[in-house]
């Protein structure tokens, strides 16, 4: 390899190692006293979606028979 690109490569290593090591810092969490709020309103929807699934899917067949959807099974055959 020639020993300008070298250099090149060093040099480009060492300048993206500075921000590299901030990053695992905790000056860029910005943690404050809100963050658990913050995580809690993440979290919500993922939790409670699968609850309201259900709710829209039993709403969805509580109206049906068992009869129904016997019939239903027998016209696809």
């Amino acid at each position: 390899m020639k020993p300008l690109m070298m250099l090149f490569y060093t040099a480009f290593c060492l300048i993206l190692a500075a921000p590299a090591m901030a990053l695992d810092s905790y000056r860029y969490l910005h943690v404050t006293i809100d963050t658990p709020w913050f995580i809690f309103l993440f979290l919500l929807p993922i939790v409670l979606s699968p609850f309201i699934l259900m709710a829209v899917l039993y709403w969805r067949f509580a109206g049906r028979s068992k009869t129904e959807d016997q019939d239903r099974d027998e016209e696809k055959k």
